[in-house]
């Protein structure tokens, strides 16, 4: 073959290919049997595409948030001193908040180091300095039980932290270094996080020095379940993300592209314990309120609404039988009497829409929204009923039912969910009153007993104790040292615990 004849072949099957895409595009691709809107774009592909079909923005560069990310996380390390037992003991185990879900080693912690210790142990984190003269934010999972605690910043430079408060309601935790001029994240705002954004995971995972991984936000508003096991008000509403995290991201940061701070890496979700392609963070927006509650007052100023709503996770069965319709928003079960809502007009059956104008379609997303106020603080509430949408402002209560900002409290220190015991459970067990300690915490009881959860209080320094209000009253008045008194109901015999009540 010549090459005149070899450049007619080429120039016959430029033309053939070129008509046959021509064909492609106006026949099969246009005039196909599957039409989409002849030519329309759907509504959610709004500003996808600029005036020439094409997306516009620049290739994703995450030097820049990465720069701004790194000098601002630490490394945490604890040490953690060892446990003793006792045979006549109940055999009760506190388990991680992030083991044993539903059954199985789904989500999982990042905190190195076993659940019981019979000697120290040396355990490690994350956590995000959140100001230049040395507040971290980590979580209240990584500092929970330690004796010491040291941050190593990017630098190498290492640090002794002093805790200045924990909430396992949200499981965040704020420590503190002396030192000035530090780096530090600033806040985002994690109602703007968008579905498929990109974010970089920041941490110090399996002990290994700073690392940053990236990938998008895959869902938001997520319920676990994880922090009741540490509170009887578990706040959750985590941002779901694929960014690989192992053990050590816990307290990390979760930051946009744009380097600013959107949560706090919080769990994973793996049946083996490394990273399965799921991992979750507590957004910002609930991180910055819980911490300045922490340094404000002592102590979280938890809002309520004074209602309980059906969980977007109820059994088919559950949502059948409350004629659950989807998608409408948050159905209300029930709305408790002189709570925040009682006066409002909201009434069983109703469907809470939008708080404060944001849309909420779950409980989380609610829970998520109220959790940025605090007592005494007036919302609005948009719901539906028979159809019909309505709007109403509540002003927020505490959970004790008053617009009073809750203070710290000398039981607060104690480090326990505490509830007095009500009269028929107290008849049921043959006793006059009590105080039940359920859930155990961080705190003086934690760091200085062997006190399990579901001990009831009967007396403190031999005096009876009926109530909360009571123990509260009787631990302020007493002397630095205490003996908390009482028993483990369905267990025999008496047990005492001797508190010395630190500064």
């Amino acid at each position: 073959m010549n090459i005149k004849q070899t450049l007619s072949v080429v120039l016959i099957s430029a033309v053939t290919t070129t008509v046959a895409m021509f064909g492609y595009d106006s026949f099969i691709r246009k005039q196909g049997p599957l039409q989409q809107g002849n030519g329309k774009l759907p509504a959610s592909y709004a500003g996808f595409f600029d005036s020439k079909n094409n997306v516009p923005g620049q290739p994703v560069d995450f030097q820049p948030a990465s720069q701004a990310a790194v000098p601002a996380v630490v490394h945490i390390t604890t040490t953690i001193g060892g446990s003793q037992t006792s045979n006549n003991l109940p055999k009760t185990k506190r388990s991680s908040p992030f083991g044993d879900f539903f059954g199985e080693d789904l989500f999982n912690d990042f905190f190195n180091g076993p659940q019981t210790r019979n000697m120290p142990q040396r355990a490690s984190g994350s956590g995000v300095i959140i100001s230049e003269d040395g507040y971290i934010v980590t979580n209240n999972h990584v500092i929970e039980e330690a004796n010491e605690i040291t941050v190593t910043l990017n630098n190498k430079k290492q640090y002794k932290a002093k805790l200045m408060g924990t909430d396992p309601s949200s499981d965040l935790a704020l420590i503190k270094i002396e030192e000035k001029g530090l780096n530090f994240l600033l806040y985002g705002n994690s109602d703007n996080v968008k579905l498929g954004q990109w974010v970089l995971a920041v941490g110090y995972p399996l002990n290994l020095e700073t690392t940053v991984t990236a990938g998008i936000v895959s869902a938001k508003a997520r319920s676990l379940g994880l922090n009741s096991r540490k509170s009887n008000s578990p706040i959750e509403s985590f941002i779901q993300t694929d960014a690989a995290v192992n053990q050590g991201n816990s307290g990390g940061a979760l930051v946009g592209p744009n380097g600013e701070l959107v949560g706090i890496v919080s769990a994973i979700a793996s049946p083996t314990g490394a990273y399965a392609g799921y991992s979750y963070a507590i957004p910002v927006n609930i991180v910055k309120k819980i911490i300045n509650d922490l340094l404000q007052y002592g102590t979280v100023q938890r809002a309520y609404l004074g209602i309980s709503y059906l969980p977007e996770n109820a059994p088919e069965a559950e949502k059948t039988k409350q004629n659950y319709k989807e998608g409408l928003g948050v159905l209300v079960m029930d709305v408790t009497k002189d709570g925040a809502m009682s006066a409002s007009g909201l009434k069983t059956g109703d469907y809470i829409t939008k708080i404060n104008g944001i849309k909420v379609t779950s409980g989380s997303e609610m829970v998520e929204q109220v959790a940025g106020y605090k007592p005494g603080d007036k919302i609005t509430v948009q719901y539906l009923r028979e159809g019909k949408s309505y709007t109403t402002t509540v002003s927020l209560k505490n959970k004790s039912g008053s617009f009073d900002i809750v203070k710290t409290m000398v039981t607060d220190k104690l480090g326990a969910e505490l509830q007095t015991l009500d009269n028929k459970k107290a008849t049921a067990l043959g006793v006059k009153g009590g105080v039940v300690v359920s859930k155990i915490s961080t705190g003086l009881i934690d760091e200085q007993t062997r006190m399990r959860d579901g001990f009831v209080i009967l007396k403190l320094n031999g005096a009876e104790i009926k109530s909360v209000e009571e123990l509260n009253t009787a631990i302020a008045r007493s002397p630095k040292r205490i003996m908390l008194e009482g028993f483990y109901p369905g267990y025999d015999g008496v047990y005492q615990y001797p508190i010395e009540i630190t500064e």
